[in-house]
C-alpha cells in the first residue's frame, strides 16, 4: 500500500501542528504549509513544529498561500487540511478587516482554484461555531447563520466558498465547524491559555461580561478524532459540527482552574466585547451519524493535561 500524501495549511498552530503529528502517526507523509502570521508569538508556532521538524516523513515549507506555487506541493497529494486562516473575533474590527480579508477568503479561493487539476481525494475545511452568531440552545448544520464578528463572516465566506468548488467543480470537500477547541498548545490569546497563565502568575483576570456565557468545549484530541474521520469518510459536500461532552459557563471553568492549581483566580470584570456570542451549544448528532464522531475528553479531564503544557511553555 502506497504512503498517504497529506497537505496541512497553518500546520504551525494549535490544530494544524497536533493534527499533523497524529498523520504521521497513521503513517502518512505530510508536507506542512506556514507563514507565522503574527497573530502570535512565532517562538511558540515554533514550539509546536519542533517534533514535526524532525520526522522523515514531514517537510515544511514557510510560505504565504496567497502566493505560493502550488502545483509542486499538490503533486501525487491524496487529502488536504486547510486549516491556515487569522483567527480571533475581537481583532477583526476596524481596519484589520483586510488581513482576514487576505489569509480567511482569498487564501482559501486561491487554494481552491489550485485544486481544479489536482487527483485529491478529499479536502477538509477548518470553519468555525462563530458562523452561526449567538444560540439559544443546541445548534444543528441547518440553523441560520448570523455571525456577529467580521471574523465569523470571512469564516462563513470560505464556508461557501469551498461548497461551490465542491458542487461546479466536484472537489471532494467537508467543512468542519469547530466549538472552542482546548488543550496543549492553545493559542495563547485563548480564554483557557490565558486564563491558566494569570492565575498561575497571580496576574489580573479579565473577564468580559458578567461570566455567565457558557460554550461548548471541544478537547484538541476530539477535534482531530473529527479531522481524520472527515478525511477517510466517503460523505463530501457536508458541513459538521465538531463539539465536545462539557457545555459550561466562563465562571464554571474558572472554578475549575483554581481547584486544579490551587490558586485563587483575582478576577476584574470589563465590559462584553461586540462579536462575542452569549452562548454557543453544539448539536452533533450529524457528527455522530455520518462521521462515527464520539468526543471523550470533558473539560475537567481536557484541562489538566493544558494546565501541564502552559506550566512547560513558561517554565511556571
Amino acid at each position: 500500500m502506497n504512503t498517504q500524501r497529506v497537505l496541512v495549511t497553518g500546520c504551525a498552530g494549535f490544530i494544524g501542528s497536533t493534527l499533523s503529528e497524529r498523520l504521521l502517526g497513521e503513517g502518512c507523509e505530510v508536507i506542512g504549509i506556514d507563514c507565522f502570521t503574527s497573530n502570535y508569538s512565532r517562538w511558540i508556532k515554533e514550539r509546536n513544529l519542533q517534533h514535526l521538524r524532525h520526522h522523515p516523513r514531514f517537510t515544511f515549507h514557510e510560505k504565504n498561500i496567497l502566493h505560493v506555487n502550488w502545483a509542486p506541493l499538490l503533486r501525487g497529494v491524496d487529502y488536504v487540511f486547510h486549516l491556515a486562516a487569522l483567527p480571533g473575533v475581537r481583532t477583526s474590527w476596524g481596519t484589520h478587516f483586510q488581513e482576514y480579508v487576505d489569509h480567511n477568503i482569498l487564501a482559501t479561493q486561491n487554494l481552491l482554484e489550485a485544486l481544479l487539476d489536482t487527483q485529491v481525494q478529499k479536502v477538509v475545511y477548518a470553519s468555525s461555531s462563530s458562523v452561526y452568531g449567538g444560540m439559544t440552545g443546541p445548534a444543528d448544520e441547518e440553523r441560520l447563520l448570523k455571525p456577529l464578528s467580521p471574523y465569523g463572516v470571512t469564516k462563513l465566506s470560505g464556508e461557501q466558498l469551498c461548497l461551490l468548488y465542491g458542487h461546479h467543480h466536484h472537489i471532494p470537500i467537508a467543512s468542519m465547524r469547530y466549538f472552542t477547541v482546548f488543550g496543549p498548545r492553545q493559542r495563547p490569546d485563548m480564554a483557557f491559555h490565558l486564563f491558566i497563565k494569570r492565575i498561575l502568575e497571580g496576574q489580573p483576570l479579565l473577564i468580559y461580561g458578567d461570566g455567565g456565557q457558557t460554550r461548548d468545549f471541544t478537547f484538541i484530541s476530539d477535534c482531530v478524532d473529527a479531522n481524520m474521520a472527515a478525511m477517510q469518510s466517503p460523505h463530501h459536500g457536508e458541513v459538521f459540527n465538531i463539539g465536545g461532552v462539557s457545555h459550561l459557563s466562563v465562571l464554571e471553568v474558572v472554578r475549575m482552574i483554581e481547584k486544579a492549581t490551587g490558586k485563587h483566580a483575582n478576577v476584574v470584570w470589563l465590559p462584553e466585547v461586540p462579536g462575542d456570542p452569549k452562548h454557543t451549544y453544539a448539536d452533533i448528532g450529524k457528527a455522530r451519524n455520518l462521521l462515527s464522531y464520539n468526543p471523550q475528553f470533558d473539560v475537567e479531564k481536557g484541562l489538566r493535561l493544558q494546565i501541564d503544557d502552559v506550566k512547560k511553555l513558561y517554565n511556571l
